[in-house]
């Protein structure tokens, strides 16, 4: 019996390494989606100009209505300027979106990026509202919430004799598809949509090219737009939380509650985005923690404090990482009178609160993992924390205007590497002994 036993032990541990093998062998496979996400992983900066005649013009372009009834009582809670505005603008997307020449154009109007070109097909200015560039990070965020549950099933796991059932294979991965789908094209993409309407003023100013000032589509069409990524996410949360046969609806919990973060971070009159802390909070929380808990709760369980933590703690280090967009922008914000960290700060004090939230964190996150016995891991990402800490001293703290596109691209994948390493941690990591 003893020997069956040892035999038995042996096995695991096998089964054990080989897991970790395999799980080592997905990250480098998605290698070069993890470069894309460090482009994605944050919004684009503001920025704030002078008004010259062209953008006043394009200002001019949206309707406006001194009847404030007729303005905030139509399609609540996202008010149109007045009826009129249900037909389509007569404007022109101007030459300042500087249409680049590469042959790219037309995909960075799908994405929804600068440099693209104009369109008039309401399906694409449609997708371009969503700006599909940003759903990477979530996409992202939901695998790496499947890695942590430790239940996600290969097709045909070539290095595990054990995870081999091809149905349960191919039911894991249509979950995790639908999954994806709900964080990117209809949340992140109701998101987006909503906080392009909510912005369209002081984008009829900086970006009058963007599909709502410059008239590509029409008030009630953006309107439709939000009512039905919204409905649409939160019908295929609860289908998603059927599927898993939860008793309660986590993910449609988890669905309703960022949607209602998206919304008061773009809208009056709560709109976080002005308050640097809540503001840069509620995007490295909607970037990194809702979409970990959605694919956590796909394919397992949030029933241990260890699954918040963890996530709320990338949460924070998230919130550092969305300081670096405000640098270029503070002239424009203390004259709009929002409150961002550099504004609040000042460049010194914010550039060092950057730093310390994404290094801190990560070296919080690293003593944990040593605590509970995983000092594999905890190297790890102690390792992927050093290049983090180098461009930081080179790049972010001596300029952080200058900068900042640079040490993000060099900096963020290695944040988004660690975020893996973490979440196969807690995947594989045996919490009952």
């Amino acid at each position: 019996e003893k020997q069956a036993i040892n035999i038995n032990t042996r096995h695991k541990i096998q089964d054990t390494r080989s897991k970790h093998i395999i799980e080592t062998m997905k990250s480098l496979l998605l290698a070069p989606l993890l470069v894309t996400s460090a482009v994605a992983f944050s919004p684009a900066p503001r920025s704030y100009v002078g008004l010259s005649s062209q953008q006043q013009s394009s200002l001019s372009m949206l309707p406006t209505n001194n009847n404030e009834e007729d303005r905030t009582t139509t399609f609540y809670p996202f008010p149109t300027s007045n009826a009129e505005s249900l037909s389509r603008l007569s404007a022109v997307p101007p030459k300042s979106n500087e249409e680049v020449s590469d042959g790219s154009s037309d995909l960075r109007q799908l994405l929804g990026v600068k440099g693209a070109s104009g369109s008039t097909d309401i399906w694409k200015i449609r997708l371009q509202l969503t700006k599909p560039v940003t759903w990477i990070p979530l996409v992202w965020g939901v695998m790496c919430g499947a890695a942590a549950s430790g239940n996600y099933h290969w097709i045909w796991n070539p290095f595990d004799p054990n995870d081999r059932d091809v149905m349960l294979g191919l039911e894991d991965t249509a979950k995790g598809l639908v999954a994806m789908i709900l964080a990117g094209p209809f949340l992140t993409g109701f998101t987006q949509t909503i906080n392009d309407w909510y912005d369209r003023d002081i984008d009829a100013i900086n970006e009058p090219y963007r599909p709502i000032p410059s008239g590509a589509i029409s008030e009630g069409q953006v309107i439709a737009q939000i009512w039905i990524l919204l409905i649409g996410g939160l019908g295929i949360a609860y289908g998603l939380d059927v599927w898993a046969g939860h008793d309660f609806p986590t993910v449609l919990a988890l669905s309703v509650f960022g949607s209602f973060i998206s919304y008061i971070y773009s809208a009056p009159p709560l709109k976080l985005k002005q308050n640097g802390w809540a503001g840069n909070y509620a995007l490295g929380c909607s970037y990194i923690s809702l979409p970990w808990w959605c694919g956590q709760a796909v394919f397992g369980e949030l029933d241990r404090p260890v699954y918040f933590i963890l996530p709320i703690l990338y949460s924070i280090a998230g919130l550092g990482i969305a300081i670096v967009n405000d640098f270029k922008s503070v002239e424009g914000d203390r004259a709009m009178g929002l409150n961002s960290l550099p504004v609040a700060f000042g460049m010194d004090g914010a550039k060092y609160i950057c730093a310390g939230s994404v290094t801190l964190t990560q070296l919080g996150v690293a003593a944990y993992l040593q605590t509970i016995g995983e000092s594999t891991y905890a190297a790890i990402l102690l390792g992927l924390l050093l290049p983090q800490i180098y461009f930081q001293v080179t790049l972010l703290l001596p300029d952080p205007v200058a900068n900042d596109v640079k040490y993000q691209a060099q900096s963020q994948p290695f944040f988004v590497f660690g975020l893996l390493a973490t979440a196969l941690c807690v995947g594989h990591h045996d919490f009952s002994v």
